[in-house]
């Protein structure tokens, strides 16, 4: 499981310090900091990144602007991302809602706004046709990962960390071999959204990630998973045997 990854383009210290401090103490990763364009690009193009927060101008000019243009324009490099500035210049407003930022913040910034502003593109930005959003809006499922509201912060989950979900009424359990989630989404839909040639249904009430399987015991009824985490298999879903590769 990782933590969202920022990266902060900022040339003002006592911001770039604030910015991290709130960013860590809500279990966000700050991957880099970059004080001018040329260094933003660097660290972007070279991490792992799902948003950024963007200071329109570094060294006495509107670079942050142009970084985000930059973004905006190379294929498939595209990501979320917020402005903070203290410039109240108009043309600098314009210029900057051409490159479609997800919000557009003012300094000194406010510690609750910046948190709701980075969950909101974060969903907003995820939320495509490929993604659910659950009833409560409280996870957003990607191809590789999902994002799930976790008190002030969404934490990000890959799915291939998955080990395996098992539904309680409404809610769906959603295990790795480290932490366990709870959201609001039902079995059958959040089987819709994942690869079915990784995750299979073993019983109503469970789907396991078939590489994170360890050992499959037919007559018991039983399959027993990375982490020693053990799911019920029924004799409905047996064909999941003929998925994993076996030898005789």
């Amino acid at each position: 499981m990782n933590n969202i990854n920022v990266l902060i383009i900022e040339d003002t210290p006592t911001e770039s310090d604030a910015l991290i401090k709130v960013l860590k103490a809500n279990d966000y990763n700050v991957v880099g900091l970059a004080t001018n364009h040329k260094d933003a690009l660097h660290l972007f193009y070279n991490n792992k990144i799902d948003i950024a927060i963007i200071d329109i101008f570094l060294n006495g000019s509107p670079d942050g602007i142009a970084f985000a243009e930059t973004i905006n324009v190379v294929p498939n490099a595209s990501k979320p991302f917020v402005f903070l500035t203290s410039s109240t210049d108009r043309q600098i407003f314009e210029r900057a809602k051409l490159t479609k930022p997800f919000s557009y913040l003012m300094k000194p910034f406010n510690e609750l706004e910046l948190l709701y502003a980075l969950e909101l593109a974060v969903e907003k930005f995820y939320a495509q046709n490929d993604v659910f959003l659950s009833d409560e809006e409280d996870t957003v499922i990607s191809e590789e990962y999902l994002f799930i509201k976790k008190g002030k912060s969404l934490k990000k989950v890959l799915i291939t960390e998955i080990v395996y979900i098992e539904v309680e009424e409404k809610y769906c359990n959603i295990v790795t071999e480290k932490e366990k989630f709870v959201i609001l989404i039902s079995l059958t839909k959040i089987l819709e959204l994942l690869d079915q040639t990784i995750f299979s249904r073993t019983h109503r009430n469970y789907i396991v990630n078939t590489q994170k399987i360890t050992e499959i015991i037919p007559s018991d009824n039983l399959i027993l998973l990375n982490g020693g985490h053990k799911v019920t298999l029924s004799e409905k879903y047996k064909d999941i045997i003929k998925k994993v590769r076996t030898l005789k």
